[in-house]
């Protein structure tokens, strides 16, 4: 497991961007599919933001919207959803934009990394085709792509690329698509790196190897980075910024070191205490009670109520507002009571 730091807090929660232009900002996305009364919800009231050049976790169990977020970003939006809210990525609205102008923007301004490299190339073409077909795209001769390609390999810690780029995706480990992944996703310097569980598959060295290269890529770019997890203390380590995700929703909002030292909401705490950590005292570990829920069937008021030990009957009645409690911004009635 990656030893446990924090880096520098650069704004105050749910703050402006200062001087400088952010890189994405969401604004109390909503998001559905269906009408009528058949719509289904699977966002509600989003709202992240990511400056340039920081990097930015999201984190929640399985199923609580993470993924979803970031599509977003790219204008990935299910078949049939209907969104609310507002999604600017480099001053470009995402919902208005039409499909020459996301085209255009996920060729120069942003890209993801997805959590299964196999699944997000090409098993047919070659990797030197997969790392030159956007440098190509946007007008970049072929001998100079094919340049760009060996100097990107080379930087990922990719042995001998000059025989890589002739090699097919199942000729390479996890570790090391997953390098290529990388490559491929900074191959046009964006200024917003979206990363979705970037090293789930991979062996405990390997994430470390591929969480310091993009630290490393991301730093040499000023790109900003939405760092999507389940693992806490993997985005304690990487993560200027920390959103906490449950049911369609942020529950919460704080810098790295506050959130995970002393955290405001319920869930929080409870994804904590629910984390095995090879640091500090010996701790025992509990389970969250019942099980994740989807924005579609959470319960009135409080999506976390019928899970969390501090709810009451007024947990029933409203969602709750985001409110500033320490350094963080929570979406609870009591959170005194976990922060005392």
């Amino acid at each position: 497991m990656l030893a446990k730091k924090t880096l520098a807090r650069r704004e105050a929660p749910g703050g402006g961007a200062g001087d400088r232009r952010d890189a994405l900002r969401i604004s109390e996305l909503s998001l559905a599919v269906g009408t009528g009364e058949r719509a289904i919800p699977l966002l509600a009231g989003v709202t992240v933001r990511v400056g340039r050049g920081e990097t930015v976790g999201l984190v929640g169990e399985s199923g609580s919207g993470k993924s979803l977020t970031a599509r977003t970003a790219l204008g990935m939006l299910p078949r049939g959803a209907r969104a609310t809210g507002g999604v600017t990525v480099s001053d470009v609205d995402v919902l208005a934009a039409g499909r020459r102008e996301l085209r255009e923007l996920r060729r120069t301004r942003v890209s993801m990394i997805f959590q299964d490299p196999r699944a997000s190339i090409n098993p047919v073409r070659r990797i030197g085709d997969y790392l030159t077909e956007g440098l190509r795209a946007r007008g970049v001769p072929a001998r100079a792509a094919a340049e760009r390609a060996l100097d990107l390999l080379d930087q990922v810690g990719i042995r001998d690329p000059g025989g890589a780029v002739r090699r097919f995706p199942h000729e390479f480990s996890g570790g090391m698509l997953q390098r290529v992944v990388i490559a491929g996703a900074l191959s046009t310097e964006p200024e917003l790196l979206l990363a979705d569980e970037p090293t789930t598959a991979l062996d405990v060295t390997t994430q470390a190897e591929v969480v310091g290269l993009l630290k490393e890529m991301q730093r040499a770019h000023g790109t900003g980075m939405l760092f999507v997890t389940h693992d806490l203390d993997l985005a304690a380590a990487v993560c200027d910024r920390v959103y906490v995700m449950y049911a369609g929703r942020i529950v919460e909002e704080a810098a790295s070191a506050s959130l995970f030292g002393a955290p405001a909401h319920p869930y929080t705490r409870a994804l904590l205490e629910a984390s095995p950590s090879v640091h500090g005292d010996k701790v025992e570990i509990r389970a969250i009670r019942g099980r994740p829920r989807a924005l579609a069937e959470s319960p009135s008021g409080c999506s976390f109520r019928d899970r969390c030990p501090l709810a009451g009957d007024e947990c029933a009645e409203t969602v709750p507002d985001h409110r500033p409690h320490g350094t963080s911004l929570v979406a609870c009635l009591r959170p005194e009571q976990v922060t005392p």
